[in-house]
């Protein structure tokens, strides 16, 4: 196995991770606060990291069979789990916070091209790692 998918499986084993503990952070603030409900951004960070294991493991398998020198599956690989990761963290400090159920209620640098970058970044490297699988099993 190349590097790339390594760096996938081990990106998933900490977005599993992040999703357990960010369930542990959600269940106590359900416990402890008089409405009984965690943060928005809690519960949408513990969502999303589960979202994210699952999407790494599958870039992981995808990248097996990505025929592109080694040094370009991870840049493929990189740019969208970065993405996550940072959105991730971002989710998780909204949510400590506890100051807003909406991050795009104010336009900020943050909610337009961070997001304009987000987007490019999460769906140009996953097309081109899957771009890489379909020329590698139905184009070759």
């Amino acid at each position: 196995m190349t590097l790339a998918p390594k760096i996938c499986l081990a990106c998933s084993g900490l977005f599993l991770l992040t999703g357990m503990l960010a369930g542990v952070v959600k269940y106590r603030f359900m416990m402890a606060g008089p409405t009984h409900r965690a943060p928005v951004y809690i519960n949408i960070a513990h969502r999303a990291a589960m979202l994210y294991c699952v999407a790494a493991l599958v870039m992981a398998e995808l990248l097996r069979y990505n025929p592109y020198p080694a040094a370009f599956q991870i840049i493929m690989a990189g740019i969208p789990l970065f993405c996550f990761a940072a959105a991730l963290s971002q989710y998780l400090r909204l949510g400590f916070q506890n100051t807003t159920d909406n991050q795009f209620s104010r336009r900020t640098l943050t909610t337009t091209w961070g997001m304009y970058a987000l987007i490019a970044g999460e769906i140009g490297g996953i097309a081109a790692i899957l771009w890489g699988f379909l020329q590698t099993q139905f184009f070759s």
